[in-house]
């Protein structure tokens, strides 16, 4: 059997607190996605052209998830010793995993498709439904990895206190 380190309780907190910072920080513009989709996505098109441009230099919300991504894993390593932590941090990650598995298969493309939004091709109506479809989803999936993250550090934190 392997003895927990001794500093194993503290960076399992520092992560855990990484990674629900992280994962609110991500939740806001995947929600601002969602809560966009039903005003957005009957724009003629020179609208919703337009409208696409707010999201200009929103990859850099790339680096947030890596973080996201680096802290979950963490959480995972440093929870071996609390089963439902672990468990949860598991489906979070999951969650993480499906959100850009979406991203790479139905949002990229339509992004590669249109450059951006900035060219107009003959399918853009059917590219912009998998695109706000597919952020939609994707921001389920990340409310559902927040929600993972927060019953896990509630119970966590609530067992320390039964101590």
């Amino acid at each position: 059997m392997q003895w927990p380190s001794p500093r194993a309780p503290a960076l399992r907190r520092i992560a855990l607190f990484v990674a629900l910072m992280a994962t609110a920080m991500a939740l806001g513009p995947a929600l601002a996605h969602l809560f966009e989709l039903p005003n957005k996505i009957g724009l003629p098109a020179d609208a919703y052209f337009a409208a696409q441009q707010i999201y200009s230099g929103w990859s850099l919300f790339g680096a947030l998830l890596a973080v996201q991504l680096l802290s979950i894993v963490v959480v995972i390593v440093a929870a071996r010793t609390d089963r439902r932590l672990r468990s949860l941090a598991v489906l979070a990650l999951a969650c993480l995993a499906g959100a850009q598995a979406l991203f790479w298969i139905f949002t990229y493309p339509a992004n590669a498709a249109t450059e951006n939004w900035t060219v107009r091709p003959d399918d853009w109506r059917i590219l912009r439904r998998q695109w706000e479809l597919s952020h939609a989803a994707g921001a389920l999936l990340q409310l559902a990895a927040m929600a993972c993250l927060s019953i896990g550090a509630l119970w966590h934190a609530s067992d320390k206190h039964k101590r």
